[in-house]
């Protein structure tokens, strides 16, 4: 419970930081790449480089935090962080499309460490609290809701003739609280413990029903959320709304996304992984629904907020039953593989939406993941109907 107290506070603010990078991230790429670009087909590119280097990254962070430890490595990765913020500002000031894709790169990167906040928090505290321990982090974003949009919208012309240069300057600040508050953690040696057990092939931990559940809902629910997201500045752009109401929007979504973390953990505690992650689905759907029924800002707010329930509620669900799959001396390669295999996704995700908003449309960008969120379900349906025959057959024997 030390460990807990202390250790999670801290980790929930760095993701606040890093969160808050990443919601003016998507606030105001794909803006500024359209901006920049000759192609607007490729508006998005800087959004999508900056999760391809987030998936690149994710194996290469867990190897290093293996060798030299967590909080070292966090330590390190800020570098990119910031270096990425700076880069971002000189090229839209110089007006570098290829320069602002560089600059998403590195935050990219730093992000690709800042997803092990979670897991680091639930390799801090006991079986009993990693649930929570992992919500409470990832509610770090929260205040991320607040400060990522937000300070798009008020620093986007602090430099004159460079939109949005002031914002990515602004980052810098941020990335140096990150770099602060990670300072202070106090973590177990990591990288000695548990060596001396034996770890099982990767392979066998992958055949796992429940692994495989895991990294389906989590890949896909991250997808969907990460491709309509990422889609919506160019429609509402398309519409005729103003950044303003961009920025309330995407506000609202990221409130959604992490909001609900203050209570997700107690409901899987309460209900279980699979039913939250079921309702997560079903949200998912449902915003589907309302963006094909209209294009107000009412329409695009509510659907949002319900997309960051939803990934909320598959993430969290996920990232909790996938600890349930590997024993301590195997958690750096199989979160390194789970994250690899999502963010993959993810950048999939985010460069196909731009092609996709820009020459079929808003709607098609809503249909193409309704056939996502089937998977999802059926994958959740398939775990409920092979653990309800295992407990047959444990009950026979």
């Amino acid at each position: 419970m030390s460990s807990y107290s202390r250790n999670v506070p801290i980790l929930a603010f760095a993701q606040a930081m890093a969160m808050s990078g990443a919601s003016l991230s998507v606030a105001t790429a794909a803006l500024v790449g359209y901006e920049l670009a000759i192609d607007k087909s490729l508006s998005t590119l800087p959004l999508a480089v900056q999760f391809i280097a987030v998936m690149l990254t994710s194996i290469p962070a867990a190897m290093l935090m293996n060798r030299i430890g967590r909080k070292a490595s966090f330590l390190f990765s800020t570098l990119f962080g910031l270096g990425g913020a700076g880069i971002a500002a000189y090229a839209i000031y110089h007006q570098s499309f290829l320069g602002f894709v560089v600059g998403a790169g590195l935050i990219g990167m730093f992000n690709g460490f800042a997803n092990y906040y979670r897991f680091t928090a639930a390799d801090a505290v006991d079986a009993e609290h990693k649930s929570r321990a992992i919500s409470l982090v990832l509610a770090g974003g929260v205040i991320a809701a607040i400060i990522g949009p937000n300070l798009a919208n008020y620093t986007r012309e602090t430099i004159q003739g460079a939109l949005f240069a002031g914002s990515f300057a602004a980052l810098v600040i941020l990335y140096v609280f990150s770099l602060m508050a990670i300072s202070f953690l106090k973590l177990p040696d990591q990288t000695s413990q548990h060596v001396e057990q034996s770890q099982r092939p990767l392979i066998e931990i992958m055949l796992q029903s429940k692994w495989v559940v895991a990294v389906i809902c989590g890949m896909l629910g991250y997808g969907v959320m990460s491709f309509v997201m990422t889609a919506t500045p160019l429609a509402m752009k398309h519409h005729a709304h103003d950044f303003s109401d961009t920025s309330f929007v995407i506000q609202w979504h990221v409130l959604a996304m992490f909001a609900p973390s203050f209570f997700t953990g107690s409901l899987i505690k309460k209900f279980g992984e699979i039913p939250i992650m079921v309702a997560g689905g079903l949200m998912g759907i449902l915003c589907v629904l309302i963006n094909l029924n209209g294009q107000s800002i009412s329409h695009f707010w509510f659907a949002l907020f319900l997309l960051g329930v939803s990934w909320n509620f598959l993430y969290v669900g996920a990232t909790s039953l996938l600890t349930q799959t590997y024993e301590p001396a195997e958690r750096f390669k199989v979160q390194a593989v789970n994250d690899f295999i999502i963010f993959t996704t993810v950048a999939l995700a985010s460069l196909s939406a731009g092609y996709l908003q820009h020459y079929f449309g808003w709607q098609m960008v809503n249909l193409g993941v309704l056939p996502l969120l089937g998977v999802i379900l059926l994958s959740l349906v398939y775990l409920i109907v092979s653990q309800r025959s295992n407990a047959v057959v444990e009950a026979g024997t």
